[in-house]
């Protein structure tokens, strides 16, 4: 099921609904609302006493008068519950604590081996769940749980399907761990997805068309077309990484081809190949670190490896047609210069028509949107309109 970034009503005389309206952040009176919803002012009046029972809407004020009493104005409350994101890497994983608007309240990260198996990783994410929450509030309202993985994952079971890199990892039921030891609701998907998500959701909500490129120790995209996420027919849409480039046709990848975009431009491959130059660097940090450096080898290597993403990006360029691609995750971090090489090539190579409003930018949501993603994903579910609704006795 696609994750739907456009607001939809189904039940549009609810309090789910009138709550929809005010989640834009704006501050509204009753008859504003009214007008908005189509809903008779005494209808609004009841879905408002509703929310406001629920802690879901405050008192935002008073507006201008235009003679007689000002009218009250009300606002979506942000702080009426908490949201956990989960951004689970290979190596790495990052936990933040959300209020309702995605905003994050708190954070703890670490160095991890997904191998370890989801026992071990799933039990830290609880533990270290609860106590993150307990943090932000002592009496915390995690409403739910949001989690990449960085593998195909079966979205309406939240289960990996054959994960490569993943061993273990196969068929487990990750919601049910969640949800046994955390929150009452939990959401998985793949980890770039999700990255989409949260870039969508941090700077281009207006942009129906992004591409989210994460370049890391693997190379992945999480493609939104028309306002919504695509995964594909078994969650491996967008897996830039194993798609081949044809001057790398003796670069072994870790999935078991040759030629591989990863093999040739991932993480792992840009640090053997500087390596090779006689320049220590072990990790996508030490390219970072180096990167800011000024290091001339570096900076060319890193360059070429913009090139080679370029080259498969004009073709997702040619069939998707994106306004934005952004470029995330630890090498991107490094600068201008994977970029600079990404922009060259895209730009050259495909339509003018294609690329003519076409922007190819850093990712403004960083480190976080992982987290901000996984974090939405829940939010937009415990507050879609028949979410809100499904508790309540309306009149």
């Amino acid at each position: 099921m696609a994750t739907t970034l456009t607001e939809t009503f189904t039940q549009p005389g609810s309090a789910g609904a009138v709550l929809a309206v005010l989640r834009d952040g704006r501050a509204r009176t009753r008859s504003e609302l009214a007008t908005l919803t189509g809903l008779s002012r005494a209808t609004v009046r009841q879905r408002i006493d509703t929310l406001l029972a629920r802690q879901l809407v405050t008192p935002a004020g008073d507006a201008a008068s235009t003679g007689g009493r000002p009218p009250s104005q009300f606002a979506f409350n942000p702080s009426a519950g908490l949201v956990l994101g989960a951004d689970i890497g290979a190596t790495h994983a990052l936990l933040a604590v959300t209020d309702l608007a995605g905003q994050v309240l708190a954070e703890e990260q670490r160095t991890h081996d997904i191998a370890d198996g989801p026992e071990a990783v799933l039990s830290w994410v609880v533990d270290s769940g609860r106590r993150l929450a307990d943090s932000v509030s002592a009496e915390a309202n995690l409403l739910g749980v949001g989690m990449g993985l960085p593998g195909p994952i079966e979205h309406s079971t939240g289960r990996p399907i054959s994960p490569p890199i993943m061993p273990g990892w196969d068929g487990y039921d990750v919601i049910g761990h969640l949800t046994d030891g955390l929150a009452p609701v939990a959401v998985v998907d793949n980890d770039v997805n999700v990255m989409a998500l949260g870039e969508h959701f941090t700077a281009w909500s207006d942009v129906d068309h992004l591409v989210y490129v994460k370049v890391g120790t693997g190379i992945g995209s999480g493609i939104i077309s028309d306002g919504e996420l695509r995964r594909g027919a078994q969650g491996a849409a967008g897996d830039l990484g194993h798609v081949a480039v044809p001057h790398a046709v003796d670069a072994l990848c870790r999935c078991g081809n040759t030629g591989c975009l990863e093999a040739v431009a991932g993480g792992g491959a840009v640090v053997a190949r500087l390596r090779d130059k006689g320049i220590d660097a072990h990790t996508s940090t030490d390219l970072v670190a180096l990167s800011k450096g000024g290091s001339v080898e570096v900076v060319h290597v890193l360059r070429e490896a913009g090139r080679d993403i370029g080259e498969v990006l004009a073709t997702v360029v040619s069939m998707l047609n994106p306004s934005v691609i952004v470029l995330g995750g630890a090498l991107a971090a490094a600068g201008e210069h994977l970029l600079a090489g990404v922009r060259e090539v895209v730009y050259r190579r495909s339509l003018p028509l294609a690329t003519q409003h076409l922007r190819i930018v850093p990712s403004a949501a960083g480190r976080h949107a992982g987290v901000i993603g996984a974090a939405v994903m829940v939010i937009e579910r415990v507050l879609a309109p028949d979410a809100v609704d499904r508790p309540l006795v309306l009149d």
